[in-house]
């Protein structure tokens, strides 16, 4: 985490000067340089036994912060196997050709065209079996724009029921995904809604896709046997992680940035060694807009969804309670890193909190000068 950060912090001028970053990176940036520090606030706990003190500052919450990154992932996950139904579920890739990477760069508001392309081709497929049934799947969708060499990359990880609940039937399972049909779908459903948004100087490179791509865009819809339980770990090793965890940088030395990465045909480890800048530019186009929904659900796991309810849940209502209070900052600490953050060194006891300051109160004023910081 350290060295991630001190990359930041000892570019930062030329970040804002240089590469002109948007405000959102700005912001992430900001956020992130300051996760932990004292000097913007925490909170203070005292044990009841022999009035041992201990402070926590503040962490910045954001998701371009390895560590923050992590956590909201474990919070999303737990938030997604919430909601899945009790059944198999596909894990399915949908890819755009490098033609098109580049417009859903310059315009970000395109990336949500991508999200309703992948909606609406699933949609579809189920809709075929039946017309009259209208059978509806459950749908997760995670944007990710990297690849593993963090170079832009968008694509769309879809975890699809093999099943759907139709006007009359109550569950049909479906096991058989046409998988020409979700090409070929795909293909045309996005790149119509791209003509739509980009108007008729779209339309040479939307034919130029049809003859390069006649079997239409790449599609991993195989298989995989994902239970429920295989389901939550698809879901926690690709939802919203950081672009980069900080075990994968090898160096720095100021100028340059050494990281590694597996390489996805051959999984064999590369190492690149690339300028400081170099690296930094490939990290912050990933950091998405302000408010801009990276997990999207579809289907039957829609918000409000007349048939949900009465779908049996992959997680009882009792195990949810039990799990939810996992999630909580003390129980995290435990399970990641085998320690309680708040259980008193000293005499064993329990920790209570006093006060939780913020920067520039009254009671963050008094806590520095108790602390001797002046």
């Amino acid at each position: 985490m350290d060295t991630f950060k001190n990359i930041f912090k000892d570019h930062y001028e030329e970040i804002k000067y240089i590469l002109h970053p948007r405000k959102a990176v700005i912001s992430n940036i900001d956020r992130m340089l300051i996760c932990g520090d004292p000097s913007h606030g925490g909170a203070f706990f005292g044990c009841p036994d022999c009035g041992n003190l201990k402070f926590v500052p503040y962490t910045c919450k954001s998701r371009f912060c390895p560590s923050c990154g992590n956590m909201y992932n474990q919070k999303r996950s737990f938030s997604i196997s919430t909601k899945l139904i009790s059944c198999i579920h596909r894990h399915c890739v949908f890819t755009i050709p490098k033609e098109l990477r580049l417009f859903f760069l310059q315009h970000r508001s395109l990336l949500n065209e991508l999200f309703h392309s992948v909606r609406d081709t699933i949609l579809r497929m189920f809709y075929n079996i039946n017309k009259s049934e209208t059978f509806t799947p459950g749908i997760v969708c995670v944007l990710h724009t990297f690849g593993r060499d963090l170079k832009w990359n968008p694509h769309i990880h879809a975890l699809i029921s093999e099943g759907g609940a139709g006007n009359f039937t109550p569950w049909r399972v479906v096991k058989h995904f046409n998988y020409t049909f979700l090409r070929n779908s795909f293909r045309k459903v996005l790149l119509d809604r791209l003509t739509h948004r980009l108007g008729v100087s779209f339309k040479k490179v939307k034919n130029e896709m049809y003859t390069k791509h006649a079997e239409g865009f790449y599609v991993h819809a195989k298989p995989n046997s994902c239970t429920p339980h295989k389901t939550i770990k698809y879901i926690t090793r690709y939802l919203a992680r950081p672009v980069i965890a900080s075990s994968r940088i090898d160096d720095y030395d100021g100028d340059f940035v050494t990281f590694h990465y597996q390489r996805h045909e051959d999984e064999q480890r590369v190492t690149e060694k690339i300028p400081v800048l170099s690296f930094i530019k490939r990290l912050i186009v990933h950091i998405p807009e302000r408010h801009f929904k990276m997990l999207r659900y579809y289907g039957l796991y829609a918000k409000h969804h007349k048939q949900e309810k009465k779908l049996h849940k992959s997680i009882s209502p009792a195990k949810h309670q039990f799990l939810k209070q996992l999630l909580d900052w003390r129980q995290s600490i435990l399970l990641s890193f085998g320690y309680d953050p708040l259980r008193c060194p000293t005499c064993g006891s329990s920790m209570l909190v006093l006060e939780v300051y913020h920067k520039k109160t009254a009671l963050f004023e008094r806590y520095r000068k108790v602390m001797g910081y002046g």
